[in-house]
C-alpha cells in the first residue's frame, strides 16, 4: 500500500493500539519527512475528529532558523493545525557534539510540553533506522544500542511514537510530490562534518548500490536485537528482585550472580534510574573494584552522564552533582541544582525557626566543624555525627542546606533545628522547606 493516511493509520495502530484515545502532537521540523507526516496525520484527524497539534523546535544554531519556523507555520495553517514554536539558544561547549547537544535539548523541550498520556509522533523512517544502526555499530554499542529506535517509547509524561520505521524515505518523497507539499531542506543534513550526513552522502549510496534492500534487512536485524534486548531486560528484572534493596543494589546480592549477569543488571538498573550507562568495560572494571575495596571505603565510578557510588554494602546511582552555591540571603530560595530541589524558609506559625531570632540569617553549605543541639535536654552534636547516625549518604552531606544566624548553625535543611532557635507552637516562625528533596538516607 502506498504511503498515505490509510497506511499511516495502520502503522499507528501497530505502534500503539490506543493512540486515538490520546492527544496527538507532531514533531515538525519543516523538512520533507515531518511535513509529509503532518499532512497525512491532519487527514486522519479531520476524518476521525482527533485532537492534533504540532511542535517545532528552533535550536538557534542556524541564521535561517526563523525561516524554518515560518515554513512550519505556513504548513500548519494550510492543514488547520495549531503550532507552538519552541525557541532554544544552544551554545555547544568546546569539544561537544553539536548533533548530540541539539538532540538532547530538543527532546528535553518536547518532553516538557507533553501532557499525561499525550502521543508525540515523529517522522523517523526506515532509512533513519539504517543510519542509527550503523552509527551505533561504529561506536561499539551493545544489544540495546543496536536495537536502534523503537516504534513506541515513554517520553516525559507521554509517549513517543515512530510509526514510519517501516517506510522508506522515497515513499514519503513520492507522497509529498503527489500531494503538492513544499518543505525546506536543512543544510546541516548535507554537512559531512556530522556523522549522519557523512553516512548519508558518502557511505549509504555505496551500500545501496551493492545491497539495494539494505534499509529493510538492517531494520529486520534491529528488530531481532530489540527482541534480544527485551529478553535481557526481563532477565535483569528477575535478578533485581533478589538484589535490590530500597532501590539500591546490594553487593552481597550481586556477588551471587555470574559476572555477565552482574553487568547486565547494572546497565538495566542505571537505565531505570534515568542514566545512560557507561561503556561495558568501564562498568565491569568498576564493579570489580566495588567488591575488593576495604569496608569503610566509598569507591565510585564517574562518567559524563552520572556516577555510581558504594556505601555500606550498597550501590547508589546519581546524576552529576552540581557545584555548590555561595551563601544566600534567607529571603531568597536556594536552587540546589539538578535533581537536588529548592530550599527556602516559609513564614507561619506551624513551628520552625523563631522569626525574631533570624535577622541576618544566611543559607549556605557545610564547611566543617558545624554543631547544633536538636533537643534541649540533650547535648550539642557535631553535624558529622548527626549525619552518620541518621545514615545520610556521605556525598549528600556537603549539599545539605544550612541556615546560619550570627555565625551559628540554626537549622539543617528540614531535618534538624537547633533548640535555641526553635519556635514554640503559635509563635511567628520561619519553617524550613526543602522542595524536591532527593533521597539522602
Amino acid at each position: 500500500m502506498p504511503f498515505g493516511a490509510e497506511r499511516l493509520a495502520s502503522l499507528l495502530d501497530a505502534a500503539d493500539p490506543r493512540w486515538r484515545e490520546a492527544r496527538i502532537t507532531v514533531a515538525l521540523s519543516g523538512g520533507l519527512d515531518s511535513t509529509a507526516l503532518l499532512h497525512a496525520l491532519a487527514s486522519i484527524a479531520a476524518r476521525e475528529l482527533l485532537a492534533l497539534r504540532a511542535l517545532h523546535v528552533d535550536h538557534g544554531l542556524q541564521p535561517q532558523s526563523a525561516e524554518w519556523a515560518a515554513a512550519c507555520r505556513a504548513a500548519c495553517q494550510a492543514a488547520g493545525i495549531a503550532l507552538e514554536v519552541i525557541r532554544l539558544d544552544l551554545v555547544p561547549g568546546r569539544g561537544e557534539s553539536v548533533e548530540a547537544v541539539a538532540r538532547e535539548a530538543r527532546y528535553a523541550a518536547l518532553a516538557a510540553r507533553l501532557s499525561d498520556g499525550e502521543r508525540l509522533v515523529t517522522a523517523h523512517h526506515r532509512d533513519d533506522q539504517l543510519e542509527t544502526v550503523l552509527i551505533q555499530l561504529l561506536r561499539g554499542a551493545g544489544v540495546a544500542g543496536l536495537a536502534a529506535m523503537p516504534a513506541r517509547a515513554p517520553l516525559g509524561r507521554g509517549w513517543q511514537l515512530r510509526p514510519l520505521l517501516g517506510v522508506d524515505r522515497s515513499e514519503l518523497a513520492e507522497y509529498a510530490a503527489q500531494t503538492g507539499l513544499s518543505w525546506r531542506d536543512d543544510p546541516m543534513n548535507a554537512a559531512q562534518r556530522f556523522d549522519r550526513a557523512y553516512l548519508r552522502e558518502r557511505v549509504l549510496p555505496a551500500i545501496r548500490a551493492r545491497w539495494p534492500a539494505a534499509s529493510a534487512t538492517v531494520a529486520r536485524s534491529a528488530g531481532h536485537l530489540a527482541e534480544a534486548s527485551r529478553l535481557l531486560a526481563e532477565l535483569a528484572a528477575g535478578d533485581a528482585a533478589a538484589v535490590l534493596d530500597d532501590g539500591r543494589l546490594t553487593l552481597s546480592g550481586l556477588e551471587r550472580l555470574p559476572r555477565d549477569r552482574q553487568v547486565n543488571l547494572l546497565r538495566w538498573w542505571l537505565r531505570r534510574e534515568g542514566l545512560r550507562p557507561p561503556p561495558a568495560a568501564r562498568l565491569a572494571a568498576a564493579l570489580a573494584g566495588f567488591f575488593v575495596a576495604r569496608p569503610d571505603a566509598t569507591p565510585s565510578l564517574r562518567w559524563d552522564a552520572g556516577e555510581v557510588r558504594r556505601y555500606r554494602g550498597r550501590l547508589y546511582a546519581l546524576a552529576p552533582l552540581p557545584a555548590l552555591r555561595p551563601p544566600t540571603p534567607v529571603g531568597m530560595p536556594l536552587e540546589l541544582g539538578a535533581g537536588l530541589g529548592r530550599f527556602r524558609l516559609v513564614a507561619g506559625r506551624e513551628g520552625g525557626l523563631r522569626q525574631d531570632a533570624c535577622e541576618g540569617a544566611e543559607i549556605r553549605f557545610r564547611a566543617g566543624g558545624e554543631a547544633l543541639q536538636p533537643h534541649p535536654a540533650r547535648p550539642r552534636k557535631r553535624l558529622k555525627d548527626l549525619c552518620q547516625e541518621a545514615g545520610i549518604v556521605p556525598w549528600m552531606r556537603d549539599r545539605l542546606p544550612l541556615v546560619f544566624v550570627g555565625g551559628r548553625l540554626a537549622a539543617v535543611g528540614d531535618l534538624w533545628i537547633d533548640a535555641e532557635f526553635a519556635a514554640p507552637a503559635g509563635v511567628a516562625a520561619l519553617r524550613p522547606v526543602w522542595e524536591g528533596r532527593p533521597r539522602i538516607l
